[in-house]
């Protein structure tokens, strides 16, 4: 009997499988498509386990797919820029560049020892200038709509990074790439408008059915739609005004100062002379704080006064402005009006600096004394409005307003515009130049891609390097063709990300990014996987990218993934797995111990894919366990010679109906969504009552056409989790294609069918016996049966006076 030897199997089938083009897909097909995709990594080295989790998921659904008859799409790439690759090459005098592409060859070679099923010939790296240039051409198109845009503007900065960050890649204040306190600084930046897309972001949430509810959830807590009113207050003195966002109009009335955030652009129009240098000094002093923490409500509320008053309109009452600490840019219009009496932050900042605190609503019950109360109650203080419910009565307040060219009825949300500029080298240009006489041009299309120089220096300054680079930097107007300087800036590399499913469908190309009608065969992508960390960042902008190629006309949907499903993370020690904690498990490793099918099974086997799970060496000697017990078993039965078999005993029809019932389960398994873990609880399962059988039964009297047809089905089982191993038996059935041409067995119900069963025979309801039955007998034949045992007449004394029958289940006799 061979034994069984991944290390020897796996390369050879692997081999087999890229001469004959196994995972190549067709771009058209009579077959239905089926578009499986997962998470493109970033290669910042090789990878652990945890990593791995995402890709064999992936890889068991595509093979499942193609076996169920679908023509599947399952691509692969590395979103390849960014600032690791950056900070490695000042760190270690290695360029960008070849430490990206030193990465993605270890990570390659890692997952085809896996034995992945990806289409190679569609691989995308975002750091190529195949790829970026149509990153540019996107950049470009969102320009031309009016949707890409500069300003001045206060930023999120990473000191360590240097570089500036997008308001989601801010985590609790600090960087996300590298833990760092973010700071604020004011440049010149590149935005994108995704606000103009917010309300349509929000709402197509609603037809995302395939999507996890806290996925939906996590999105709308961060587009944050707020109702309410616009109004805006004219400033004494002058023709400004600030206009202000509020959810509670039905509080005007109670309005006794005016707060900016200390970042708000109005600053420095509005202060008199005389108070500019200590405002000076308050700006400092606030922009030392963690501006993430700056709106909590624990933080000691601070403000300056600017020695300018706002004129409240609807009662014409002079209430003083405010710079405070507690306000933020990103939230409404960087302008608070402060209402003591019924907003606790107010309450706090108005106490402390001697403020007017008005009450405009009366509580429904006995407010807490030293708080501002917030609920429900009645108007008082308020004109003519005075006497009207809240909250039932905003409605009437907002027409109030409205009728009198006070304010006007609005939507808000939380969602700021996409800040994409970073001051770093490895990135997509931003195609652009700066002309004097022409200012900012776009590059021509035609001229794509603006290419990023190999020879440039990388300094810790806070600048990109190509700042430093006179052969970037110089450049032509492609409209007056006088000198013009390029844009030193590199895109956010979530503007990689956010169309990359698109270039799997024509990676080669070079005059366009992708082709309309074959995009739109392909996609939405069926099914998505990858973690729920990017259920914010990464998603929310390839939904964005997407609605806007859709009404430019490129695309005919306007949503990227139809279906999502976010995998859990593999932990060790109780920890996420990462080199500094010392806890990683390395994939080569396990292979090499065990096999790649060995490392499959034990990923998907640990438990539901959608929750994290705890690495347990002895889980992996588990499985390793079975693998080799179904391989002996199934060579075993591969070596018995053919004979004719007589009518099935009984135990071959349990045996056939266990096979059956199984093959039924598992099928619903795969259907019913990512639940490999049962999937692969019923092989174990159906493992052992093959052996069992085979103890029991003397081998003269095997059937083998039954352990025949549960051979090869089983071995089209396990096929997606462990695919070499059912390779390998496959062909050594005597089959002569690959199994992965063959198609995903069908259970036979006829073969499910129960002809006898066991019931709990009771006398006075005692149990006494369990006898044998034919499937649904009535009750004189199950009693008949019944008083032929011993066990049960012994406890009768003569006829059964009364029967009780629950249908195959119960016999309980009186008597």
């Amino acid at each position: 009997m061979p034994k069984y030897d991944p290390a020897e199997i796996e390369p050879r089938w692997q081999s087999f499988w890229e001469e004959k083009g196994m995972f190549k897909t067709p771009q058209y097909s009579e077959l239905p498509k089926y578009y499986m995709l997962v998470m493109f990594p970033y290669p910042s080295g090789t990878m652990h386990v945890g990593h791995v989790k995402n890709y064999v998921i992936g890889d068991a659904v595509a093979r499942y797919k193609r076996m169920c008859g679908y023509n599947v799409l399952h691509p692969f790439g590395y979103d390849a820029f960014g600032l690791p690759a950056e900070n490695a090459a000042i760190e270690r005098k290695i360029h960008p560049q070849d430490w990206t592409m030193k990465n993605i060859n270890t990570i390659r070679g890692q997952i085809k020892k896996l034995g992945i099923s990806y289409d190679w010939d569609r691989e995308v790296i975002t750091c190529v200038e195949s790829y970026y240039k149509w990153t540019e051409w996107v950049f470009l198109k969102l320009y031309e709509a009016g949707l890409a845009y500069k300003k001045k503007a206060a930023v999120n900065w990473c000191p360590k990074c240097m570089t500036s960050l997008a308001n989601e890649q801010v985590k609790d204040g600090k960087c996300e790439r590298c833990d760092t306190p973010v700071t604020i600084k004011h440049l010149e930046q590149w935005f994108f408008k995704i606000t103009d897309y917010a309300e349509r972001l929000l709402k197509n949430l609603d037809k995302l059915t395939g999507w996890p509810e806290h996925v939906k959830t996590m999105q709308r807590n961060w587009i944050g739609e707020s109702k309410g009113a616009r109004i805006r207050f004219k400033v004494d003195g002058s023709e400004m005004q600030i206009e202000v966002f509020t959810t509670r109009p039905d509080t005007l009335w109670g309005v006794t100062f005016m707060a900016l955030a200390p970042e708000s652009p109005l600053i420095e129009h509005i202060v008199l002379p005389e108070f500019h240098q200590d405002l000076e000094k308050f700006l400092e002093k606030v922009g030392q704080q963690d501006r993430f923490r700056r709106g909590s409500a624990d933080v000691e509320k601070e403000g300056f006064f600017t020695g300018r008053y706002v004129i409240n309109p609807v009662n014409g009452e002079k209430v003083p402005i405010y710079v405070a600490n507690y306000v933020l840019m990103e939230y409404g219009t960087g302008a608070v009006m402060g209402v003591p009496a019924h907003d606790q932050r107010d309450y706090e900042f108005a106490s402390k600096y001697g403020i007017p605190i008005k009450q405009v609503i009366k509580p429904l019950q006995d407010a807490v004394v030293g708080k501002a109360y917030d609920g429900p109650g009645t108007m008082i203080n308020s004109g003519e409005l005075t006497g009207t419910p809240v909250p039932d009565g905003m409605e009437k307040v907002l027409s109030w307003l409205e009728e009198r060219g006070l304010g006007k009825r609005a939507v808000q949300y939380k969602l700021r515009d996409w800040l994409i500029s970073r001051q770093r080298y490895w990135g997509a240009p931003i195609p652009v130049v700066y002309c004097d006489h022409c200012g900012v041009v776009p590059i021509p299309e035609k001229d794509l891609p603006v290419r990023l120089p190999y020879n440039v220096q990388f300094l810790p300054t806070g600048q990109s390097p190509l700042m430093l680079s006179e052969e970037f930097r110089k450049t032509t107007c492609p409209k007056c063709g006088g000198p013009a300087l390029r844009d030193v800036d590199t895109m956010d590399t979530f503007v990689d990300s956010s169309w990359y499913f698109l270039r799997y469908v024509n990676p080669t190309l070079t005059d366009v990014p992708f082709i309309k009608e074959d995009v739109d065969y392909w996609l939405p992508v069926d099914q998505y996987v990858g973690g729920v960390e990017h259920a914010i960042l990464h998603l929310l902008y390839s939904r964005f990218i997407t609605m806007v190629l859709h009404d430019l006309g490129y695309l005919s949907f306007d949503e990227p993934f139809e279906n999502l499903f976010t995998q859990g993370m593999i932990y060790k020690d109780g920890a996420k797995m990462s080199k500094s904690k010392g806890n990683v498990v390395s994939p080569d490793d396990m292979i090499e111990k065990y096999g790649a099918d060995t490392l499959r099974l034990y990923i998907l086997f640990m438990g539901p894919p959608e929750k994290d799970a705890e690495w347990n060496d002895s889980g992996i000697e588990g499985v390793h366990r079975f693998i080799k017990k179904a391989w002996n078993l199934i060579d075993q039965i591969i070596s018995i010679p053919d004979r004719a078999n007589g009518q099935l005993t009984q135990e071959e029809k349990e045996l056939r109906r266990k096979l059956h019932s199984s093959l039924k389960k598992i099928t619903q398994d795969m259907e019913g969504g990512f639940k490999f873990n049962t999937a692969i609880s019923s092989l174990m399962e159906l493992t052992n009552t093959v052996s069992d059988y085979m103890d029991k039964i003397p081998q003269e009297d095997w059937n083998t056409g039954v352990l025949k047809e549960f051979a090869e089905k089983f071995l089209l089982m396990i096929s997606p989790f462990a695919p070499h191993f059912a390779e390998e038996l496959w062909h050594r059935m005597g089959k002569d294609t690959s199994i992965m041409k063959e198609n995903w067995p069908k259970y036979d119900p006829n073969a499910l069918t129960v002809e006898e069963i066991e019931i709990a025979v009771q006398v006075n309801g005692k149990l006494r016996d369990r006898i044998k039955i034919p499937v649904n007998a009535d009750q004189d034949q199950v009693l008949q049966i019944a008083l032929m045992s011993e066990k049960v007449t012994k406890f009768l004394s003569g006829e059964p006076k009364k029967v009780h029958y629950v249908q195959n289940r119960l016999l309980n006799i009186i008597g």
